[in-house]
């Protein structure tokens, strides 16, 4: 039975790690090395509760949920003086396809100017394609407080990058 449940979480976490990393990379704005010890934390949690979590419907909904608060919470309790050396990974790392490496940068920057729930609502809502009830049940809130911050966060980011964000949705 053991066995049988270690195999089934192996598995589960071969298939996810690469999903969880690229959205832990863009939660952390490129912060690999952050993006590497959400994953580890957010599959060591699912790896405790893991008997539990395999019968619920979707466990990968699921473990994005344990590492957008897993992101959060480290966001909390990170010194207010501490600051992350920005180091970006090769442009096939983040996400498949083609593109601007370059825009991928600037958009990683942008997202990294934001505050960290800003940034966590952003990536549920638009690289998870995740619904606003979705979004505020993984954030823990309300589905009011996911449309406003949403709406207030793309604003930032069309502050930042000047203009209309329309030219980088084909990312």
């Amino acid at each position: 039975m053991r066995q049988g449940r270690r195999d089934g979480f192996r598995e589960f976490a071969e298939g996810r790690s690469g999903h969880l990393y690229r959205s832990a990379c863009l939660l952390a704005s490129g912060d690999t090395h952050l993006a590497e010890d959400l994953v580890q934390e957010t599959l060591g949690r699912m790896y405790l509760l893991w008997g539990r979590i395999s019968r619920i419907d979707n466990p990968a909904a699921y473990a994005q949920t344990v590492l957008v608060r897993a992101f959060l919470t480290h966001q909390r309790r990170r010194s207010a003086s501490e600051r992350p050396v920005r180091e970006f990974p090769d442009s096939g790392s983040m996400a498949t396809g083609s593109g601007d490496p370059a825009l991928r940068l600037t958009l990683l920057e942008a997202l990294g100017r934001l505050a960290p729930k800003d940034r966590a609502v952003l990536v549920l809502r638009y690289w998870e394609d995740r619904s606003i009830e979705e979004t505020a049940n993984a954030m823990n809130t309300s589905s009011a407080a996911v449309r406003t911050r949403t709406s207030r966060a793309l604003g930032r980011l069309r502050e930042q990058l000047g203009g209309d964000i329309g030219e980088f949705a084909d990312l």
